[in-house]
């Protein structure tokens, strides 16, 4: 939020320059993002006076204008086409120096001398876009200094507020802190009540109070629809960010920037009967002021008319109700939304106002009679008019409470790590506008009306150590037992896991835990029973049931960057069950796609294939000590391809599944490469035990080599385990190596080649043991899966 110093020094005026001011507020939590310094470079410009013009006679788009600077009448020639006699507005003379950098001088355009020049609010650097020269009021001194009259140069301070701030959202929030941190006086924020000159009121009807238990409204007639928003008032919008519109839109802008409490006018001559805040009804829509229509939600708060809807309540006016340049009576109206009413409500059309901000970090709920008489005393002194009775509708039982909170000494002290005198404590809670109650204990604090965010005790302590100053609290040494972290042997370290990962090239990932339900269900294979009640956007309105979605999008951003070679993974959470049970899964997933090898000189490198992956998932689980114990076998997955999608099993439990992404799924996610990836269950895949020692035999292995033709579809795997099983005791490990289809092999079969390799470790093995070990292999392989032993 943009405020500019010299409007907040009108509510609290501390004896700090506008650097000390930015600190201060810093401090507080508000923390400041840039001061920009407004009207700065004006020196030399001062206000003239149009005494009288005529055309230019060489050119039909100028006017030779006769100017009073005060002592004298100067010659200018002028292109702005709002020229007129009477007309106050800056001027520069040669010599003067304008913020663009322009330096004037006398010059002669078409035969006529110019001595200086009318300025545009763009040409003074006051604005970004101006249909002509500034029109400033009748009363503007001429001759004076054109920056001292407007009170510039003035610092626009950019705020960044939180968002359990809402009560910051205006001038008076900002100064109520900057008054209790400095102790400087804080202006009244008392608003007196406009007397009615008439009586007119207009019907409103409330029909849930839970919706709205607070709604204020006025009607004012006979407005000057030609009046002009002051220069003042303006200016004030202007350097807070706003652009004028018309007075009364200015008027319930103003009042918007300076209590926090958004307001809205209606063209009282558009409204057809009561007017009434309800919840929209299914298939309704409503023409905004933006002129977009939107189709509601029926979750969505309106203000209707008998017409219909006429606006989205706390969001957006209606354009069938909006006050115009020939509008004369108007309503006006504030009302109390509460948050969860508006929560969400707003994103959900695409939209965000500066009324819907305010509304879902919440408004004071007593603030709105104060709106609408502000917003009354300055639109009868910009348009005049008779103004009616202000009409307030509210159920006290519906608004929000602020119960009393406890706040102990001791825990103060415990969270501080300092005593901070009582008297202290109370001056700070009192100075929030805190209403405080001393205790044997402490104090019983009941927060304002405007503080939502102050509901426990740590809130308190968080005001206090705001307002004393995180400064303030000396540096202390900590001193506490440290205990050992538990060493265990029975998990391996995801750490260690990320560092193998790393080794073999991959890079780590952080993807979001919420996710498009649509992608969730493509790799989940099912919709998500974990929606979330208010999403940041359609894209993240899950949470995820897997990690390589999140993977997925990360290798097609980094693809479409032209990335050729593309290695990720990701450890965290994966989220199943339901709102009332859920599940948390640790995870480690990893992603591959495109080359199997950096790009260099000697030689092209491969694609990535299903075995390069397999080889990285069987490097981690190595890690565990039992990494020869997982098997791996035909899987299914939604998202993976059937025939290159295998199951990671140990001791018969599936701990996770690897495979090529299938390219249904690929053409969704705009994937044109193929890319590989695999998913663990971090507890099941990486369980260890204690290692064990053995005993290195110091006797020679043996190998022996057989070749077996098997049926097409065996998987290799199921081979290796028989083998082993055949003799344990002499087999000490099993190598596939060489598979051949072609000639000599009938269609549907396969020929494994096979060794093994023979070891003991008491004794120098015989051939008759390795003839022996190796023909019970080929004798299980026969039994088992009708082997043909090839010659």
């Amino acid at each position: 939020m943009k405020i500019a110093e010299s409007w907040l020094r009108e509510w609290v005026n501390p004896e700090l320059d506008t650097q000390g001011l930015s600190h201060q507020l810093t401090m507080l939590g508000h923390e400041v993002d840039g001061v920009d310094s407004e009207g700065a470079g004006l020196d030399g410009v001062t206000i003239g006076e149009i005494q009288s013009f005529e055309k230019h006679p060489d050119a039909d788009r100028l006017n030779v204008c006769q100017v009073s600077t005060g002592n004298e009448v100067l010659e200018i020639v002028c292109g702005a086409p709002n020229v007129r006699v009477g007309m106050k507005s800056p001027l520069a003379t040669p010599g003067v120096t304008l913020p663009n950098g322009l330096t004037l001088k006398q010059t002669k355009i078409r035969g006529v001398v110019s001595n200086g020049m009318l300025c545009s609010a763009v040409e003074l650097g006051l604005g970004e876009e101006s249909d002509g020269i500034m029109d400033l009021p009748v009363d503007a001194p001429v001759g004076a200094a054109f920056a001292d009259y407007l009170n510039l140069p003035d610092a626009v301070i950019d705020v960044d507020l939180t968002p359990n701030r809402g009560d910051c959202f205006c001038i008076l929030g900002i100064a109520r802190d900057v008054s209790a941190v400095t102790g400087s006086e804080l202006s009244s924020s008392d608003v007196a009540p406009v007397d009615a000159s008439i009586s007119d009121t207009h019907d409103v009807v409330v029909g849930d109070s839970s919706h709205c238990p607070s709604f204020g409204g006025r009607v004012i007639r006979g407005i000057d629809p030609s009046a002009q928003s002051p220069l003042w008032m303006t200016e004030k919008l202007r350097r807070a960010g706003l652009r004028p519109i018309h007075p009364v839109v200015d008027v319930t802008n103003y009042v918007m920037l300076e209590l926090g409490q958004p307001c809205h006018a209606y063209d009282l001559d558009l409204i057809q009967g009561a007017i009434a805040p309800r919840l929209a009804k299914a298939g309704e829509s409503v023409q905004l002021l933006d002129e977009k229509t939107v189709e509601l939600n029926d979750d969505t708060l309106v203000i209707s008319d008998d017409s219909g809807a006429i606006g989205l309540a706390g969001i957006m006016g209606g354009l069938s109700t909006a006050v115009t340049d020939k509008t004369v009576n108007v309503f006006f109206e504030a009302a109390f939304w509460p948050q969860d009413v508006m929560a969400g409500r707003a994103r959900s059309y695409g939209m965000h106002t500066d009324a819907s901000l305010r509304f879902e970090r919440g408004v004071d709920p007593t603030g709105q009679v104060r709106a609408v008489e502000r917003a009354t005393a300055l639109i009868l002194e910009i348009c005049g008019g008779d103004a009616g009775p202000t009409v307030h509708t509210v159920v006290e039982s519906a608004l929000p409470t602020r119960p009393a909170v406890s706040l102990r000494r001791s825990r103060l002290e415990a969270l501080l790590g300092v005593a901070v005198d009582d008297s202290r404590v109370q001056a700070i809670l009192e100075g929030l506008q805190i209403d405080v109650t001393a205790t044997e204990t402490g104090w019983d604090a009941v927060p304002p009306s405007h503080r939502f965010d102050l509901t426990i005790e740590a809130d308190l302590i968080e005001e206090i150590a705001r307002i004393h100053g995180y400064d303030a609290i000396p540096e202390a040494t900590a001193i506490a037992l440290n205990p050992l972290a538990t060493s265990t042997e029975t998990a391996v370290s995801l750490d260690n896991v990320a560092d193998a990962l790393v080794a073999r090239d991959y890079q780590e990932a952080i993807t979001y835990s919420f996710v498009e339900a649509e992608l969730d269900a493509l790799f989940a294979g099912q919709a998500s029973g974990l929606e979330l009640a208010n999403p940041i956007s359609s894209e993240m309105s899950v949470m995820r049931a897997s990690l390589l979605p999140g993977l997925m999008q990360a290798v097609v951003s980094n693809l479409a960057r032209q990335q050729d070679r593309v290695r990720l993974f990701e450890i965290g959470k994966s989220f199943h069950g339901t709102d009332e049970r859920p599940v948390e899964v640790m995870r480690v997933a990893g992603v591959v796609a495109g080359s199997r090898l950096p790009e260099q000189w000697s030689g092209r490198s491969a694609p990535v294939d299903f075995f390069d992956i397999k080889s990285d998932i069987e490097a981690i689980l190595g890690l565990t000590g039992h990494g020869g114990e997982f098997s791996f076998a035909h899987g299914e997955h939604p998202a993976l391809q059937p025939g290159q999608t295998a199951s990671i099993h140990l001791d018969g439990d599936a701990v996770g599944i690897v495979g090529k992404l299938h390219p249904t799924a690929a053409k969704q996610l705009g994937l044109k490469s193929a890319a590989f990836a695999f998913e663990l269950d971090a507890d099941k895949a990486f369980a260890s035990a204690a290692p064990k020692a053995e005993t290195i035999s110091r006797y020679p292995a043996i190998r022996r080599d057989i070749a077996v033709v098997v049926d097409e579809k065996l998987p290799v795997a199921d081979l290796i385990s028989t083998v082993r099983s055949a003799s344990p005791a002499l087999i000490r490990s099993v190598r596939i190596f060489d598979i051949y289809r072609g000639e000599g092999i009938e269609p549907g079969l396969k020929s494994v080649a096979i060794g093994l390799i023979l070891q003991e470790t008491s004794r120098t093995l015989t051939d008759d043991d390795a003839d022996s070990a190796t023909a019970l292999a080929v004798q299980k392989l026969q039994q088992e899966y009708a082997a043909e032993l090839r010659d």
